[in-house]
């Protein structure tokens, strides 16, 4: 009988078989520690658009919370029509900032998230609507006017310190008016004809008013993936403050809800549809003001981290 030693020196060095070298690897990996679900993601890119007399400045805190809750994330506050150049028409900003977001979406073929802030929240819902191939997975309106401003705030009194909301439309209503960004989403409830006829920008995106386009920007606005209102009693300067989920007054000031509004019922630019496939999220947050909408943390992780995939 051959030795275990005898056995050893006969069969020379050991190698390790073809099978075993085909398995290696799989092997390594059950070794290695597990990495945690949210660092494997591969998140989508996240663009900021601001408000009125905001900067990009005005969003460090939301791009650090974003930052370290989701490591990797590309996020691009734009930097366009800052401070007062923010009261140019809307159409004009609605064109720069379409320039600036389509060669981030075109690098972005998975898709990508818009936090759109006060003013920008209707710039934003304008390039939903003109932008044929956008890819906007998650629109995120934070405490924007989306059916229009009644209320005087310190932005109107600096800007028209002689006229107070009962009157304003004698301004916001004239050729003139239409050229500050502000009167493109007055909506006084009491001249609703005065509204359908001179409103340039609010009554078009909204399709009160017949326009060419109406078909094809409903279309591309029902291209994005998700709608995530936001915004609170205790804003302090939109007004109402429900015009964030799309609210507003009648004549008599009573507030309706956004499935009490025309826009709604006819679904003329697709809010109906959109909360019939179940693409329209609310998130009211009370004690919050305007200016810390984009700085609160625990709004941050109620209302946009969940939905920054």
């Amino acid at each position: 009988m051959k030795s275990c030693e005898s056995m050893v020196e006969l069969r020379g060095p050991w190698l390790p078989s073809a099978g075993f070298l085909l398995l290696l690897p799989f092997l390594l990996l059950l070794l290695l520690p597990a990495v945690p679900a949210h660092h494997r993601a591969s998140y989508k890119p996240v663009i900021v658009v601001h408000g009125l007399f905001d900067s990009s400045y005005s969003f460090r805190h939301l791009l650090e919370y974003i930052n370290e809750t989701h490591p990797g994330t590309v996020v691009t506050v734009l930097d366009l029509f800052d401070g007062r150049e923010s009261l140019r028409p809307l159409w004009e900003q609605v064109q720069g900032f379409r320039e600036a977001v389509a060669p981030i979406m075109a690098k972005a073929p998975q898709g990508v998230h818009l936090i759109c802030y006060s003013q920008g929240g209707l710039v934003c819902r304008a390039l939903l609507s003109v932008m044929d191939e956008h890819n906007v997975d998650s629109f995120i309106s934070l405490s924007s006017p989306q059916m229009g401003q009644y209320g005087d705030t310190d932005y109107l009194k600096w800007l028209f310190p002689t006229s107070m909301r009962s009157n304003l439309y004698r301004i916001c209503y004239s050729p003139w008016g239409q050229e500050f960004s502000i009167c493109n989403y007055w909506h006084d409830p009491h001249h609703d004809d005065l509204y359908l006829n001179a409103s340039s920008f609010l009554a078009l995106i909204n399709g009160e008013r017949d326009h060419p386009n109406a078909t094809a920007w409903r279309k591309n606005f029902l291209r994005v993936g998700r709608l995530v209102l936001i915004g609170g009693p205790d804003d302090g300067v939109i007004t109402p403050w429900q015009s964030s989920f799309f609210g507003f007054y009648d004549a008599n000031e009573t507030v309706l809800e956004m499935e009490e509004q025309l826009v709604y019922l006819r679904d003329s630019f697709g809010l109906k549809t959109l909360l019939a496939r179940g693409a329209i999220v609310r998130c009211p947050m009370a004690g919050i003001a305007h200016t810390a909408w984009h700085s609160n943390r625990t709004l941050y992780e109620t209302c946009i981290e969940p939905w920054l995939s």
